[in-house]
């Protein structure tokens, strides 16, 4: 995937005025780090670091240019757009604002693990634990490679330029620009590291898909006989912990392209969240966060510097970046054969959705499109509690282009390589949010293995009256009981009110989508 550089005289000007740090290392940003108060070390080792005031992502503060080479491209009721002369106003302050700064820091690296299709990418920051963050999360060069590199795409992050939203056409004074044309991303007004890598990954949604690769919001792992599997989901819902498996190796945990090929990783490391988390849980997680791990907003003792993952004082979305090495069993390069199983996570607030069920290629069409889940809290500013959401594709905040070309080359691919869809919620049993319980971790893992295994292939399934999900009788590990959500609530008329009322907003969310086909429209739930 070749795409054009963007040549920018201010730019150079600024690089060579500052003679910025260049692809430090790990001990060096540390250090940078330590020595500026960004952070402290934790007992671990990790660097920890506040955010301030944003601890998740700014969905109302993402643009996108509208230039003429992108603007019938965009799907624009999805995307806020930002004209040109606001982005050249603010592209020149925000440089004028990093001209003066003592210390810059630059990552060269490179989005994407498939070499055919890899975006040579320059992240420039303000703060070294921003460049670290950075260094982790994409994929690093060797010193052959940043010797030839030549970025196509620039991240300019500068956390302490504020917009002036009378004058620079933004919602507030945090923005994320993308222009498709300068190839550029511009952040400001926002220390939230995530911003940086989500601004990639919405730019591969644009490029990949012009080349005929299909760019999926999923993690990925790859069993010992080849057997590749997709989890999709949105923040929370388990992609990481679930791809995390001792028995098959991580291709990555939350970006991935699909291309003729196969699957590839967009990224070269992994951002999990880290609330609750345990080493008895989630082992490969809890050991991956040492020395060159940066831990965002995870409350610490502070004589003896142990983190406390349980404690969301800051926020529920505290997270923790380090490089997808750090995981003992992975993919070296993160590259895999097709898909041998697909399997969407939702975190069902409403607690009424069976914790595994089989999908219908129709199905799988239609709740990919429907992409449901409950939005936790911390994953986005202002969201305090699970929230009903439909976020089309399973992330819709990171597609630039209308969902149909997502939804159109998942179909086809599914069709072409004979994929097994399940649809498993990780989110209540017993009850909605607040009454009854999450889903027992120990439980999904079973059924995902099984899922994996082919051990639900030629299970007897009960197809559920209102969503109309095949779900297994039986799954090793998962007592009978549970796999039958009604069956877990005490009152079951209020099961049955809850499960219609989930029901209508999967209709009237899916009237939107008029140019799909009857067959696909009628596999959600019925009333």
């Amino acid at each position: 995937m070749k795409t054009a550089s963007f040549s920018s005289p201010l730019l150079d000007a600024i690089l060579n005025k500052n003679t910025p740090h260049v692809n430090l290392s790990v001990s060096e940003l540390v250090e940078r780090s330590l020595s500026t108060k960004e952070g402290t070390l934790t007992s671990t080792g990790a660097l920890r670091v506040e955010t301030g005031k944003y601890t998740g992502r700014s969905p109302k503060d993402k643009f996108i240019v509208r230039e003429d080479s992108v603007k019938d491209k965009i799907n624009w009721e999805t995307n806020q757009s930002i004209s040109s002369e606001h982005f050249e106003s603010l592209y020149t302050k925000v440089l004028d604002y990093l001209g003066e700064k003592k210390d810059l820091y630059v990552f060269k690296g490179f989005a994407g693990a498939d070499q055919a299709a890899r975006l040579p990418i320059q992240v420039i920051n303000e703060y070294a634990w921003h460049n670290l963050f950075a260094h982790q999360l994409f994929i690093r060069p060797n010193e052959t490679e940043l010797k030839g590199h030549e970025a196509e795409f620039n991240v300019i992050s500068a956390p302490g330029f504020q917009a002036d939203p009378d004058k620079g056409g933004t919602n507030s004074e945090t923005f994320i620009i993308i222009s498709f044309e300068k190839r550029t991303v511009l952040i400001g007004g926002t220390e939230y590291a995530g911003e940086i890598k989500k601004s990639i990954f919405t730019v591969m949604n644009y490029l990949l898909p012009e080349s005929n690769i299909l760019s999926m919001h999923c993690s990925a792992n790859v069993g010992k006989e080849g057997d590749v599997a997709l989890f999709f989901g949105l923040s929370g819902t388990g992609k990481t912990t679930l791809s995390a498996d001792a028995n098959r190796r991580l291709i990555g945990d939350d970006e991935h392209g699909w291309s003729m090929n196969g699957v590839f990783n967009i990224e070269g490391g992994c951002y999990a969240k880290c609330i609750n988390l345990s080493r008895e849980k989630e082992p490969q997680i809890w050991d991956a966060i040492r020395f060159g791990t940066v831990l965002e907003n995870v409350a610490v003792d502070n004589k003896s510097r142990v983190p406390d993952y349980d404690d969301t004082s800051l926020t529920e979305n505290t997270r923790a970046a380090y490089p997808i090495d750090a995981i003992p069993n992975i993919a070296i390069p993160s590259v895999a054969g097709h898909p041998n199983t697909i399997i969407f996570l939702t975190a069902d607030a409403f607690g009424v959705l069976p914790p595994i069920s089989k999908l219908t290629k129709e199905q799988a069409m239609f709740h990919f499109l429907s992409g449901y889940t409950s939005k936790l809290a911390g994953t986005e500013r202002g969201v305090t509690s699970p929230q009903a959401t439909f976020s089309t594709c399973f992330g819709a905040p990171f597609l630039p282009l209308p969902a149909y070309r997502y939804a159109e080359m998942l179909g086809e691919k599914i069709m072409e390589h004979d994929v097994e869809v399940f649809l498993v919620n990780t989110g209540w049993s017993g009850g909605s949010y607040g009454e009854g319980e999450r889903m027992k971790l120990s439980y999904t893992r079973a059924m995902v293995q099984a899922a994996l295994n082919g051990e639900l292939d030629s299970v007897e399934t009960k197809k559920d009256p209102i969503f109309g999900l095949h779900i297994p009788a039986h799954c090793p590990g998962v007592p009978a009981d549970v796999l039958q959500p009604k069956q877990t609530w005490q009152d079951k008329d209020k099961y049955d009110e809850k499960a219609k009322e989930l029901a209508t907003q999967f209709i009237k969310n899916f009237e939107k989508f008029s140019n799909v086909s009857d067959e696909i429209k009628n596999a959600g739930p019925t009333i």
